[in-house]
């Protein structure tokens, strides 16, 4: 499986690159890929010197990346876009800790009956992970999550209205197939993001056979995104998507949320502000009391992004 991603990955960027090669070396044809590369670094600091209120110190840093290859030809598109994000925070007293973590890509092909309609016909592909293990802190013995635990793979056909004009583009599929993995067995044995779990003797052994490694699902997927410049140098990303399980659940949404807002300072200078929510109800909510580690239901989980820093697009 790991090795049929890479594959695809691979696939996707290379094609696009190799289609930009050939071009390039005949300046008279006209290239339909839109290529578009964005790398970046967000730095926040706190320093204290004899403040009264009191504080800690602190340093954190973004690393963030965008790689999108567009298709557009007539009827036919194929949109590819990577997005990866790592950050970290150190404060005073306290050992390094992660604060975002996230391996995000995204293939739609569509095709259209004629260049007037706004409406596509095809499928799309969704493939999300993170690079390194996550701790509910201040315990750090016991991973919460890890590198394919959990990996998300979404593989649907649908519809897709475009509005390039509006920087708008919907998604939606009735037939949806949601694969959540859970490499590490010690979560998989858990049933930890919805994966069933390992059945236990009174003395906490394994009786029968250790957690599953995956979950499949399937259902129904809207998603959507908007992108416009709310006034001069301050533009607006915002997507959602909702996904709901024929089979168990229905009508209970997974929702991911994500809105972003990027204020241009220079050519090279980017101030971010962007929040976060997503909830599943396959996620526990872990928290630590008196020293242990306790697993509670669902909960709604929230993020905010403030951010300054460098940013360079190639």
């Amino acid at each position: 499986m790991i090795k049929r991603i890479l594959f695809f990955t691979l696939l996707v960027f290379s094609t696009a690159s190799f289609s930009q090669i050939i071009r390039t070396e005949k300046p008279d044809t006209i290239s339909h890929w839109k290529k578009i590369n964005k790398v970046g670094i967000d730095f926040t600091q706190i320093t204290f010197l004899n403040w009264s209120a009191g504080g800690n110190n602190s340093i954190s840093g973004l690393t963030k990346g965008q790689f999108i290859r567009n298709y557009l030809n007539d009827n036919k598109k194929w949109d590819n876009e990577l997005i990866v994000r790592y950050g970290i925070n150190k404060q005073e007293s306290q050992d390094l800790r992660k604060t975002d973590d996230q391996i995000s890509l995204n293939s739609t092909l569509g095709y259209r009956r004629d260049t007037i309609s706004n409406w596509y016909y095809g499928g799309k592909f969704s493939f999300l992970n993170q690079f390194s293990d996550g701790y509910s802190y201040p315990n750090v013995e016991k991973p919460i999550s890890r590198p394919f635990a959990p990996a998300y793979f979404f593989l649907g056909i649908g519809a897709e209205y475009s509005r390039k004009d509006l920087g708008f583009n919907l998604y939606l599929s009735p037939l949806t197939q949601k694969t959540t993995l859970v490499l590490d067995q010690r979560l998989a044995n858990d049933g930890a993001f919805g994966v069933d779990k390992a059945v236990y003797d009174e003395t906490g052994t394994i009786i029968l056979e250790n957690g599953k490694k995956h979950r499949t699902e399937l259902g129904a997927l809207v998603s959507s995104q908007w992108k416009t410049k709310i006034m001069t140098n301050i533009n607006l990303d915002t997507r959602a998507t909702l996904y709901t399980d024929y089979l168990k659940d229905f009508g209970n949404i997974d929702v991911d949320w994500q809105i972003a807002i990027e204020m241009i300072v220079n050519k090279y200078v980017r101030a971010n502000l962007g929040t976060h929510l997503l909830y599943d109800n396959d996620i526990k909510n872990k928290r630590e009391v008196d020293g242990i580690q306790i697993t509670e239901g669902p909960r709604v989980q929230w993020k905010q992004i403030v951010g300054v820093g460098l940013e360079y697009t190639f």
